[in-house]
């Protein structure tokens, strides 16, 4: 019906430039005839006369130049709109609320929010850092910021970085009680566990890239707090298994040395999550761009290369 009286309004708007139906009908594309039943079936639509028929000349009715004139305002104010809704699809503008965890929040994607509001001013963002995913649509999150496998097909995801969690440990850790030499090591020594996610924090699953191996591990500290189990590592309260983004600094610095550095956890790459109804979002869009060429470095082309945190 919508659709119908808008086309009703532009119908109407051309036929009255003319000065008789068959004058107005090249314009319409429509027969003369064609035209004088379309506006019969209009003027019975609205149950008025909206134009004076004669012989040599059409004139508006009362009723006639009150809806051209409401009319010609009603379509331009849908152009407007259409304008406006087009334009919302290209250039980025209104609220973005963003959830990631606490350490890669802090240390990764506040300062890329940051940036990228500098770039695109008409955009505000909510970010909320949770040491647990939060649920998108019930918290009306935009997007999430997910570590491995993306959790389920109600949500869209795109791969922002390439990522393993690594074991390690402080080098005095290791002159004080030697190193593990095979997997299945670990469980005789104090390992610091995450509690993240729903997941058994005391399991770890490692990979050589040939073979698997599932390790339960244990120790005297346990926390949900990344940065705090690197802390502790750093301190040389034992063996943690931890992303590479956040360890790689201390592996560089020495405060950190590799355990077993064949074997990791794999299945840490770094998604990009948002709920479906969110694909044509420019604002979405735009922001995903963003980070996947701020991140772009931390892609390899091969499986060969390891990503350089």
């Amino acid at each position: 019906m919508v659709h119908s009286t808008q086309a009703d309004l532009a119908f109407f708007t051309v036929l009255a430039r003319h000065p008789s139906l068959a004058a107005a009908a090249p314009e319409l594309g429509l027969s003369a005839p064609a035209v004088s039943r379309r506006l019969a079936a209009l003027e019975q639509r609205l149950g008025v006369r909206l134009l004076n028929r004669t012989t040599r000349r059409l004139s508006l009715t009362p009723q006639g130049e009150r809806y051209l004139e409401e009319g010609a305002r009603l379509l331009r104010e849908i152009e407007q709109l259409e304008r406006a809704l087009g334009a919302s699809r290209d250039a980025p503008r209104g609220l973005l609320r963003i959830n990631a965890t606490f350490g890669f929040g802090r240390r990764h994607l506040g300062p890329a929010v940051s940036d990228f509001v500098r770039l695109h001013p008409a955009v505000e963002v909510i970010l909320e850092l949770t040491d647990r995913p939060l649920d998108l649509t019930a918290h009306a999150m935009d997007i999430g910021i997910r570590f491995g496998v993306p959790p389920d097909a109600r949500v869209l995801a795109r791969q922002i970085a390439v990522n393993r969690r690594l074991l390690c440990a402080a080098p005095a850790y290791l002159a004080a009680h030697g190193t593990p030499a095979c997997p299945r090591e670990l469980a005789r020594h104090q390992c610091i566990v995450i509690r993240e996610n729903n997941a058994a924090y005391n399991t770890w699953h490692l990979s050589d890239g040939r073979q698997q191996e599932t390790v339960k591990v244990r120790g005297a500290l346990a926390t949900n707090h990344g940065e705090i189990a690197v802390d502790w590592g750093v301190a040389g309260h034992g063996i943690l298994l931890r992303s590479e983004w956040d360890v790689a600094p201390y592996l560089r610095s020495g405060a950190l040395q590799r355990v077993l550095p064949a074997w990791s956890d794999p299945s840490a790459d770094i998604h990009a999550i948002y709920p479906q109804r969110h694909h044509l979002s420019a604002t979405v869009r735009v922001f995903l761009d963003f980070l996947a060429d701020r991140f772009a470095a931390y892609r390899p082309a091969s499986p060969q290369q390891a990503a350089s945190w």
